[in-house]
């Protein structure tokens, strides 16, 4: 394996631990996860989270459900017998597509979601009634609720202490996944009073939120989450769905209320990473969570998350490659006027001081992108820390957005190392003399060919600088010795500064090669995630005569067999076959089948001498229709024994008679006693 792609590989992964907003990969994901089956979705809750996610991601060219949707929400909205769910959902994907609902229909659903509030005795069953009213009053706009208050402490009586709720009251089991549907059932509620509800009850509200955000998660790259342990894992949703619902609650809360929530805008921004860390989901049911979340978190009242991003964290000093940031929104759109500093460069690892002053990064208007279009002079190639600011132009936005203070980026810088004075050779054990030297071009071709016997030394040297003249010292440097009998030898190459150097003696390395003598081919690697030129290179061979092993040598390794070549070309097998018995004279075959025809031929002789006749031959024709299929089965069978004596095997003879016996017999049956009736019919006349 060419050691330059695993340092890429490897660069890749080390520089993926910042978030990138929602891209053109998530459009193409949700075109192609919520595909019609046969023309439609498998359910109105699936149909709605296609359209929702096609609405927020702006997709032109998505899957025509329009029609497919106006049709199961008519339905849906129609029947008396629908769920509550359906109903719920029916009317949450009609405030997308818009279809046409009478109001004579619109009532019936009212007055039936106004006795599904009052019958609630679970949080699902306030959460789809309440929610199916808010959508209504979207619609109709004269929707409330008479008793507000009692709704709003029914619905708080399944909160718990901690900040979490439950799912009803008998379900001992409580769940951030429910808090997040009692904050948007309560979401409504608040909504559709008339007259406003009381106040109080709203700020106890709100310490229950601060409570919920005690025990949220944090992962190593500042994501924040929400996740249910429970003892029933019946119910449990997984910190995706979980999450999803927590904010999808908060922010329908804060969107109604006038309060402003106790929530640190830093842990808004932790939401935002952790839904964008997970990249492009390969579910469905989770790209919609995804989607929806952070489309919550755009417009919400808290605080509206802003995302440092970098289309490239790998810059060639070579090539010169522009620094670029860019900063958005969670789904990509465009920032409020800010200013990108670049505060500081760190080397990867390292405590010293920055390597750069702070610097701004000018704007550019054609591609929305801050720019720094030179690196720093003290900018080699190597592993480096940048940590950017982002500084808001207008004090009204800092209300407004969280760009959650410095952001720290991990960014490889590569570029062409020169490698300089590169030598083999072979020196004298004793004196160290030079025997055999050749110069090597590492940038290009070689096949050298040297020879040395075990009281000898080889020698391979060369030198390796960065583009800007500093000694460059890479990840690995290694020398390999293969043998003609595929048996191989490594050796790390060591420096000193800018110079690297091997030497090996064969006197000290008899035992380790195995007193192998012979031919003894030279590879060299030297590979860096920052090294543009990396270098996998055959350089040539060498003849090596050892001495000859002593009795109690350890013998070298079985090599490993290649385990595809049980697939290759095998031996070819010849058989030996036994000698043809010899066979008859001719005549005596033909003599032979002459016999066999002779019972024939007595047959038809039989036949003539006892008078055979077709007298008796029934002229009805039924009788006669079975007569016939009687003589034409007695011949089949006959032509079966010539089938069987030219090609047919004694199965496939016995198979055919057996059907052609049946036959046989049922017709003969037949024929048998018609005859006998007509025989008696004879003798009664």
């Amino acid at each position: 394996l060419d050691l330059r792609f695993f340092y890429f590989f490897l660069s890749i992964c080390e520089s993926a631990s910042f978030f990138q907003p929602i891209s053109d990969s998530h459009r193409s994901a949700a075109v192609e996860l919520f595909s019609p089956d046969h023309g439609s979705l498998k359910s109105l809750e699936e149909t709605y989270e296609a359209l929702r996610t096609f609405d927020v991601l702006g997709i032109e060219k998505k899957p025509d459900v329009t029609a497919t949707a106006c049709r199961l929400v008519s339905e849906t909205v129609g029947s008396s017998s629908s769920t509550l769910k359906n109903v719920f959902y029916a009317l949450k994907a009609n405030s997308i597509v818009k279809c046409k609902i009478n109001d004579k229909a619109y009532q019936g659903i009212i007055t039936r979601l106004n006795a599904a509030v009052d019958g609630a005795s679970s949080l699902p069953d306030f959460y789809y009634s309440v929610g199916g009213l808010v959508l209504v009053k979207g619609s109709k706009g004269d929707v409330h609720l008479a008793d507000a208050d009692g709704i709003f402490r029914s619905v708080k009586a399944f909160r718990q202490s901690d900040g979490r709720w439950r799912s009803s009251s008998s379900n001992p089991e409580s769940s951030a996944f429910a808090a997040g549907i009692a904050l948007e059932t309560l979401a409504g509620v608040v909504s559709l009073a008339s007259p406003e509800l009381d106040q109080s009850l709203i700020s106890t509200l709100n310490n229950d939120i601060s409570k919920l955000f005690d025990s949220i998660e944090k992962y190593d790259d500042g994501a924040l989450y929400f996740d249910d342990k429970l003892v029933d894992g019946h119910d449990h949703q997984g910190p995706l769905a979980t999450t999803s619902s927590v904010v999808r609650g908060l922010t329908a809360f804060a969107a109604v209320t006038d309060e402003r929530l106790n929530i640190p805008s830093n842990k808004i921004l932790g939401l935002a990473n952790f839904f964008l860390g997970i990249g492009v989901p390969g579910d469905a049911k989770d790209l919609f969570n995804q989607i929806d979340s952070l489309a919550c978190l755009e417009s919400n009242r808290v605080s509206i998350p802003l995302i440092l991003s970098l289309p490239s964290t790998v810059l060639s000093v070579t090539k010169e490659d522009l620094l670029q940031v860019n900063v958005n929104t969670v789904l990509g759109s465009n920032a409020p006027p800010l200013t990108v500093k670049l505060v500081g460069v760190f080397t990867s690892g390292s405590k010293a001081a920055s390597l750069v002053e702070s610097q701004e990064l000018v704007f550019d208007d054609g591609t929305g992108m801050y720019n720094l279009k030179n690196l720093p002079k003290s900018i080699d190639v190597g592993s480096y820390t940048f940590v950017f600011e982002i500084v808001l132009h207008e004090l009204e936005h800092e209300k407004i957005y969280i760009t959650g203070g410095q952001k720290k980026v991990p960014i490889f810088v590569s570029g062409l190392i020169k490698i300089e004075n590169a030598e083999i050779a072979v020196l004298d054990s004793d004196l160290g003399s030079i025997e055999t030297q050749k110069k090597l071009d590492l940038a290009g071709q070689n096949a050298v060919s040297l020879s040395a016997n075990h009281l000898q030394k080889l020698r391979v040297s060369f030198k390796l600088t960065t583009p800007h003249g500093l000694a460059f010292k890479p990840h690995q440097a290694l020398l390999k010795l293969r043998h003609e009998s595929k048996v191989e030898h490594i050796f790390v190459v060591g420096n000193s500064g800018k110079q690297f150097e091997i030497v090996l003696n064969f006197l000290g390395l008899v035992e380790k090669f195995f007193y192998l003598s012979g031919r003894y081919d030279i590879e060299l690697a030297v590979g860096d995630a920052v090294m543009e030129n990396s270098l996998l290179l055959a350089i040539g061979h060498i003849e090596l005569d050892l001495p000859e092993p002593p009795e109690k040598a350890t013998r070298p390794p079985p090599q490993p067999v290649d385990p595809y070549s049980r697939y290759g070309p095998k031996a070819e097998i010849t058989h030996i076959f036994r000698a043809p018995e010899k066979r008859p004279p001719k005549e005596l075959s033909l003599a032979f089948l002459g016999l066999t025809f002779l019972p024939l031929l007595g047959f038809l002789i039989g036949l003539l001498l006892l008078g055979v006749n077709l007298k008796n031959f029934p002229s009805n024709a039924v009788p006669a229709t079975f007569a016939t299929l009687f003589h034409v089965s007695i011949g089949a069978v006959l032509s079966l024994y010539v089938l069987f004596w030219l090609k047919l095997d004694l199965f496939q003879t016995l198979k055919l008679l057996g059907f052609l016996g049946v036959i046989l017999v049922l017709v003969g049956h037949r024929v048998l006693s018609h005859l006998a009736s007509t025989s008696a019919k004879l003798k009664s006349a």
